[in-house]
């Protein structure tokens, strides 16, 4: 079963005797509430109290659960979610339905269940866990806009200690092993019988959300809440596989292999950055034809011609300087690693289904000075995660006009 039949029907089923709401949106989903920037009548910033959002400790919301795979999502009420010391509670205002959301749907990424999927936010600070920094609290004051981040950095551990907030131990070891944030517990528990649902990230298709708060990036005002929930994992893990894995450099050769979000992101990043040669892979022709408006220079329809075949024609036998394998598959993963030139850089970005090997030529790796030739994408890679650079410097970019982000909306869902 589809993602949009499951999603659809589980929705639709909840919302025909629901009352009227608010808005969610769904590869948009967009929640209702307050829109714009944070100013009085007279143009100036003003600050904005918790009492102004009515949140309260013994306040519910609604939120989109997964329970067994391959079913429809159910919209059920919770309590409202209480942040920790260093935790903020978002009001959100749109969650984007990324493909890793999907591989949880499938069963094809085991996850605890059930849980709150949805990580590509959009909101409102609304409130700060008690002992939060004042620093934190300064930096995102109530009613800051704010973007969540696919990996919440905990800030505190070996690797984020180091600037490798990518690699964060309590993240992978709380959150994608138990479904929790960093104390070994979840902030969400339903209303009519208390019970603890997990967190797939900050379980971001709800009214509110908690995140950690080296997990948020400050949201312009001037960027709109819809378009922008994309930005936090599409958007961010693009740039940050475009500027810090591929290190792409002007008149470059790259492929980029599978259009979705993170692929025509990286297309439209590799065009800013210079590349000469920019080349969409994909078995989807509407999706090449849209690739071209990106900045793709060439086009090739995998499932009817070889891509690697194709791709050493465009580039004079070679193979390209820079392969970007961005959808998960053993066949991509191979695609990609037999693209690149000698010396060249195969960059992994795709998610697969858990267990999926890839197949590289280990003899080309070694003798080809192919040292260099594997990388995964360094997705927040900073050398102070405080200062999150990366994620500001792709937020800089959408803000310069090189990104298209209403590109990425292919409907809007509300509830």
């Amino acid at each position: 079963m589809g993602f949009s039949s499951l999603l659809g029907f589980g929705i639709a089923k909840r919302l025909l005797s629901a009352k009227p709401r608010p808005s969610v949106a769904a590869a948009l989903y967009h929640f209702g509430g307050v829109k714009g920037d944070i100013t009085n009548d007279n143009g100036n910033e003003m600050t904005i109290s918790k009492s102004s959002y009515h949140v309260s400790s013994g306040g519910f919301m609604r939120g989109v659960v997964f329970r067994e795979p391959n079913q429809p999502l159910t919209i059920e009420e919770f309590h409202m979610p209480r942040p920790k010391a260093s935790e903020l509670l978002i009001k959100t205002k749109a969650c984007g339905v990324c493909h890793s959301d999907l591989h949880v749907i499938k069963g094809e990424l085991p996850f605890a269940s059930p849980c709150a999927i949805g990580h590509e936010i959009t909101g409102e600070v609304v409130e700060h866990g008690p002992l939060t920094d004042r620093k934190i609290i300064e930096r995102f004051p109530i009613g800051s806009h704010v973007i969540g981040a696919f990996i919440m950095p905990c800030g505190n551990c070996l690797y984020c200690s180091k600037g490798h907030d990518d690699l964060c131990e309590d993240f992978f070891a709380y959150n994608r092993a138990k479904g929790t944030l960093y104390d070994g517990e979840t902030r969400l528990f339903l209303r009519n019988n208390g019970k603890p649902v997990f967190m797939y990230s900050m379980g971001g298709l709800a009214e509110y959300c908690v995140v950690p708060a080296y997990g948020l990036t400050n949201l312009p005002n001037s960027l709109p809440y819809t378009e922008s929930a994309i930005l936090g994992c599409a958007v961010f893990t693009a740039y940050g596989a475009m500027a810090h894995a591929a290190e792409v450099h002007p008149g470059d050769s790259i492929a980029i292999i599978g259009i979705g979000g993170v692929g025509s992101s990286c297309l439209q990043i590799a065009r800013a950055f210079g590349a000469s040669d920019i080349i969409a892979v994909d078995v989807q022709d509407d999706k090449l034809e849209k690739a071209k408006i990106f900045g793709a220079t060439h086009t090739i329809n995998s499932s009817k011609e070889d891509p690697i075949e194709r791709i050493r024609e465009i580039t004079g036998g070679r193979g390209v300087d820079i392969a970007v394998e961005a959808l998960g598959k053993p066949l991509t993963f191979s695609q990609c690693t037999q693209s690149v030139k000698d010396g060249g850089k195969a960059v992994m970005i795709g998610l697969a289904k858990a267990g999926s090997v890839g197949e590289i030529d280990i003899n080309r790796l070694v003798r080809r000075k192919g040292g260099r030739q594997v990388e995964r994408e360094k997705l927040y890679r900073t050398k102070n995660p405080t200062t999150d650079a990366s994620r500001i410097s792709g937020i800089r970019f959408v803000c310069d006009s090189y990104l298209d982000l209403k590109s990425h909306l292919f409907c809007d869902m509300k509830w």
